[in-house]
């Protein structure tokens, strides 16, 4: 009872006139940088942060996480209709989204996106109202076996992703593994592959690489291929009441992606480290290990878009809970948030609910409403997004280029970076001729520093064992979970064909009798 109280009241705190109009503001902001390729809510709240010094600490926060969730839609939006993420989380988005733009239903796929979100949001608002504290109790204790082991399952949605030849898919991880070494060796100090450059020393940012290979290299190629795809990507999205709606067999694809990816992707945010872009591939992973029509993904099937969005949306509520309850941030986004707690004389954790209960409740409150808020203004937006893919690519090409150089050079001001970008343009293209996963590099070079640095932190606790990943009960029941995620495909795929061979059979067994 003390619960729903406190989130009624912190839900009454957020009507108020001046809180409504900066919930609304954040989750406009938010929508359009996540837009932006390269921005991001991580970068976006930085930039954003130094801005609401001078307002009521419940307001700033409503304001900032509404930017949060607001961008982490906003980047599905590029992702589904010019095949750019806005950020890594929204990567998965792009594997069947952009299939489904180019297929005229760029509009249904926005929209089960947006009420994807939605539901995500509100599962996961729920879920932070009644179980925070039990919840962070449970990833308190996760440490480097454990998010090792996250990761690891991570890495496993790169046999999910690649399709086709898996030698070729195989290779185009070993890029990604490859540039996720350059820079600084986090156990020796030594410098790797930064060949004198000072700007290579912090290693290869994932925004320049994920813009090159999304957003160039998908220019690059449609205009190798003489720009014969523009009727059939652009000009073929059907903006009309009638094809702007999904079907009903849209629908019933999506719920339950939607519920497991909610679920999968709360509970994943909960964890730090592993963030909204595991919670995304996870789900990703998932949808496909239960399809009855697996081929079917990456090629527009609306279950392989549901999922991931709901899980990476589902995934920004997860992350509030060790940051409320511990003051431990869960993913980069969060991190900046804990500076504006700090900035704004709070300090997070167990006593943040006693001491400060209107700014905590405040925050929980305000996801619900901006959920709706989101939900309201996409539906109103979606028609406007849509729109967009009908703009011939010969107009549209030089403003995709445009917009990936300024959202690279927005990050560090860095021409190297721009530089960079550009180089991974032009790999992205050649990746594609020769039939090579851009996905596949991407997710490497995401998930490989983490594997590395969580793996050495291991072996260092450990003394060089690896039986430490045995020993401890929560790394112990990740393993296991890794090896059903391993095991679970083998036996779908053996099911399937014995299922398809029993009715050859059965004549054959009637006519001997």
């Amino acid at each position: 009872m003390d619960i729903f109280g406190n989130l009624l009241g912190g839900i009454a705190g957020v009507l108020s006139p001046v809180n409504l109009l900066l919930l609304t503001a954040g989750v406009c902001i938010g929508m359009i940088i996540g837009v932006m390729p390269g921005l991001g809510p991580s970068a976006g709240l930085a930039i954003l942060l130094p801005l609401t010094f001078g307002l009521d600490p419940t307001g700033a926060i409503v304001m900032l996480a509404a930017v949060y969730y607001g961008a982490m839609y906003g980047g599905t939006i590029t992702s589904v209709l010019i095949n750019t993420p806005g950020e890594s989380a929204t990567v998965a988005s792009t594997f069947d989204g952009y299939p489904l733009a180019k297929a005229g239903r760029a509009g249904p796929a926005l929209v089960v996106a947006a009420v994807g979100s939605f539901v995500a949001g509100t599962i996961g608002a729920v879920l932070l109202s009644v179980a925070a504290p039990a919840t962070a109790r449970v990833a308190a204790s996760f440490g480097p076996p454990e998010l090792f082991l996250v990761v690891i399952a991570g890495l496993l949605t790169l046999l999910v992703v690649i399709s086709g030849n898996k030698v070729r898919g195989v290779i185009s991880a070993l890029f990604g593994f490859a540039l996720a070494t350059v820079g600084i060796d986090i156990g020796g100090g030594a410098q790797r592959y930064t060949f004198g450059s000072s700007e290579l020393i912090n290693g290869i940012d994932f925004v320049p690489v994920a813009i090159g290979l999304f957003g160039v290299g998908e220019v690059l190629w449609t205009l190798y291929q003489g720009g014969h795809r523009e009727n059939l990507a652009y000009f073929g999205v059907r903006t009309g009441r009638r094809g702007f709606w999904p079907t009903a067999a849209d629908w019933v694809e999506s719920r339950w992606a939607i519920v497991r990816g909610s679920i999968l992707g709360f509970f994943t945010g909960v964890t730090p480290g592993a963030g909204a872009t595991v919670a995304s591939l996870m789900s990703y992973s998932v949808e496909k290990a239960v399809s009855k029509t697996p081929e079917r993904f990456g090629k527009g099937a609306m279950a392989g878009l549901a999922g991931p969005e709901s899980a990476n949306n589902a995934a920004t509520a997860g992350a509030m809970v060790p940051l409320l309850t511990l003051g431990i941030p869960g993913s980069a986004s969060t991190a900046v948030l804990l500076g504006g707690f700090l900035m704004w004389g709070l300090q997070p954790g167990p006593l943040l609910m006693e001491q400060n209960p209107e700014f905590a409740w405040g925050l929980i409150g305000s996801m619900y409403l901006g959920n709706v808020m989101l939900l309201v203004v996409n539906i109103f937006c979606i028609p406007l997004f849509a729109s967009i893919a009908r703009v011939p690519f010969r107009y549209l090409a030089p403003i995709i280029v445009v917009l990936c150089v300024l959202g690279t050079f927005s990050i560090n001001a860095s021409i190297v970076e721009v530089g960079i970008m550009l180089g991974c343009g032009v790999l992205g293209f050649l990746m594609r001729r020769f039939g090579l996963s851009p996905a596949a590099t991407v997710i490497a070079l995401v998930l490989g520093p983490m594997a590395e640095e969580t793996l050495r932190q291991s072996m260092i606790i450990s003394h060089g064992s690896f039986g430490i990943f045995v020993q401890r009960p929560v790394s112990l029941t990740l393993l296991f979970v890794l090896l059903a995620l391993c095991v679970a495909p083998v036996l779908t795929s053996f099911v399937r064909r014995r299922r398809r061979q029993a009715p050859d059979d059965e004549p054959r067994v009637l006519s001997k009798r």
